[in-house]
């Protein structure tokens, strides 16, 4: 599957100014004017696009409506963050077409996508197959999806979650501590997940402050989703302030990340080269 123009505006972003900043929008908690006015700061204050869902009650008119009122103010990629079949709406640009690499439940795995697939067609949604890993504590979305959670103190795991998605055909991976969680995952594991990857990876959960939002991407990150701490309740001007730190610690983060050196992978191939093109070299050698 080809890439469309939300997914290629991402990665040309990645590649120019070396990190991404998605502001999450869920319609429950914000609905209509209220995220319509965080969407609208994150626009003003640099984020690269605007995330729209959630785990619970994020569906239907108010889905729709509150969408509907960030297309109007915003001028980024609207992209739906689906958190069950329902959270799915024609008026965003594109869809984290998510399966969760680490639930229990089939449902999560691909029933939910076998149910939504159609529904995204209809709708003429761009779809960006994601892989999807939720790491501890989970939080909301950890108990909703019956996550097998990733401990934070196995960063190997977590990295070979992500190297199972991106060889399932994922073009994104987005791991999650979960929504609130008093702090980002380990730098260790961001490193070892992005150091498996060759695809974007964005992380969410936990980034409260420019400082988690420098380290997360001097660790590895590609990009980071906020949604917890860019809500409107402080003022519409706090908001758009707080996102603009968060902007300037990433594009800071970016650039430190660029002057580490890069690390190999932890995985290595235990035959580096197939049998048969040996043999294939030793006949063209003899001849």
């Amino acid at each position: 599957m080809k890439p469309g123009k939300v997914e290629r505006y991402l990665v040309e972003k990645i590649k120019d100014e070396g990190a991404i900043l998605l502001s999450l929008v869920d319609p429950d908690k914000q609905p209509m004017e209220k995220g319509a006015k965080v969407a609208q700061a994150s626009y003003e204050a640099g984020a690269d696009a605007i995330l729209v869902g959630g785990s619970i009650g994020a569906q239907g008119l108010i889905l729709d409506k509150t969408t509907k009122m960030i297309r109007e103010v915003v001028d980024i990629p609207i992209i739906l963050f689906p958190g069950n079949i329902g959270t799915i709406t024609p008026y965003a640009d594109a869809v984290w077409f998510i399966y969760m690499i680490n639930s229990r439940d089939i449902y999560w795995i691909s029933t939910a996508q076998i149910q939504g697939a159609p529904v995204v067609k209809r709708m003429g949604l761009e779809v960006i197959p994601t892989a999807y890993i939720v790491l501890e504590p989970g939080e909301a979305v950890g108990w909703i999806s019956n996550a097998n959670l990733i401990p934070r103190n196995r960063p190997d795991l977590a990295a070979a979650a992500a190297l199972a998605g991106e060889y399932m055909g994922a073009h994104l991976v987005v791991t999650d501590s979960g929504s609130g969680p008093p702090s980002p995952a380990p730098p260790e594991l961001i490193s070892a997940v992005k150091s498996q990857l060759t695809v974007p990876y964005i992380y969410g959960g936990g980034c409260k402050t420019p400082e988690h939002a420098r380290e997360i991407i001097k660790a590895g990150a590609d990009g980071i989703q906020v949604g917890t701490a860019f809500e409107i309740e402080n003022g519409y001007e706090a908001v758009r302030k707080k996102i603009e730190a968060m902007v300037k610690a990433i594009k800071e983060g970016s650039k430190e990340k660029k002057r580490k050196p890069k690390k190999t992978r932890t995985f290595l191939p235990i035959i580096k080269k197939p049998r048969f093109l040996k043999f294939l070299k030793r006949k063209v050698d003899r001849q």
